[in-house]
């Protein structure tokens, strides 16, 4: 990109710390915080990185997001947690659910985390990740303000509602399978709007119901779901999990995630382990294996999530486009809230 900064890892790393520290974050959250922005920028996942950090920073310095929250966790049953983000950002909230519910797998087998009061939780991936690093299989559920209407109706109710599922792999990376519910993610939209880029025909449509290749005018209106009326039906699926099983708010009913307007989000995850050594008498990684060498046996297939391992592996640096850049060199400099 001839108009982009290139910058390393690492230095994108302290400009978030930097910036949500001075925008009323711990340092503790804003570490949490620019490791998963990072992360997605690594894996060529823009809409879910330091893009994002503009809007983060204005929440946490209007009180949107609570910067200093710490998670609580609620032990409910042997194999259960409630985690209560307590309205700050979700990373933090799902790094303890991550932990807690590893730590009870070999006891229970299968473990479960509902946590509310929660905020975007940027790649579903990048959490069931963690736990596929540790030898589990892991499976998570988000809602999100709303963007997509009913099948048939034509206002906005339910999010975009990401789903994600992650399980280790012998002598490999795990293999992680990460999905909106909306043909794009709608952070690729607020990308495409910052660079002043259209969108495809396919993607949304305006407020008044017809399909738009503006992405201001697809922020404005609603997100088109995958599959059509069975991809809806999926979009309520998460949308109850997520939501009414974490007693969290409903995309209708949540705040959105791109500005200091109004109170908290208060949206929901449901993460869930699974022991999958115990489920399958040892035989897990094997039979995962056989999967994918038959599927890689065919000419022209490919994993899903090896475009994220491509881009890791030349992720020496990181290019970010320079208005947005200069955007985020602006919040570096202004005084500490």
């Amino acid at each position: 990109m001839s108009d982009g900064v290139e910058l390393t890892p690492s230095a994108c790393r302290a400009l978030g710390v930097e910036i949500l520290q001075r925008h009323g974050t711990s340092l503790e959250n804003a570490e949490c915080v620019s490791d998963a922005l990072v992360a997605a920028e690594i894996d060529s996942q823009s809409g879910h990185g330091l893009s994002r950090l503009p809007s983060y920073a204005a929440q946490a310095a209007s009180g949107k997001v609570d910067g200093y929250a710490v998670p609580v966790v609620e032990s409910v049953a042997a194999a259960a947690v409630r985690v209560d983000a307590a309205h700050g950002f979700a990373f933090p909230a799902l790094a303890r659910a991550v932990a807690e519910l590893d730590a009870r797998l070999d006891d229970t087998g299968v473990a479960v985390a509902a946590v509310y009061r929660s905020h975007h939780f940027g790649q579903a991936g990048y959490h069931v990740e963690q736990l596929a690093k540790r030898g589990r299989v892991g499976l998570i559920f988000g809602n999100s303000p709303k963007a997509i209407a009913p099948w048939g109706g034509h206002a906005g109710l339910f999010g975009t509602n990401p789903i994600a599922f992650a399980a280790p792999r012998r002598h490999a990376e795990p293999l992680v399978i990460d999905l909106s519910l909306s043909k794009v993610a709608r952070g690729k939209i607020m990308v495409a709007a910052k660079r002043g880029q259209a969108i495809e025909p396919d993607w949304a449509l305006d407020a008044e119901g017809r399909p738009t290749t503006d992405p201001q005018a697809a922020l404005s209106g609603t997100m088109l779901p995958m599959g059509d009326a069975k991809g809806a039906a999926l979009v309520m699926m998460v949308e109850v999990l997520a939501a009414a099983l974490t007693g969290a708010n409903f995309g209708f009913e949540a705040s959105s995630f791109f500005d200091a307007e109004g109170p908290p989000p208060g949206v929901g995850q449901l993460l869930f382990a699974l022991h999958g050594d115990l489920l399958s008498s040892g035989t897990a990684l094997v039979r995962l294996q056989v999967l994918i060498d038959a599927i890689l046996q065919q000419p022209g297939t490919r994993l899903p999530g090896s475009g994220r391992l491509h881009a890791r592996a030349n992720a020496a640096s990181i290019t970010i486009p320079q208005g947005l850049y200069d955007e985020l060199q602006a919040l570096r400099d202004r005084p500490a809230t």
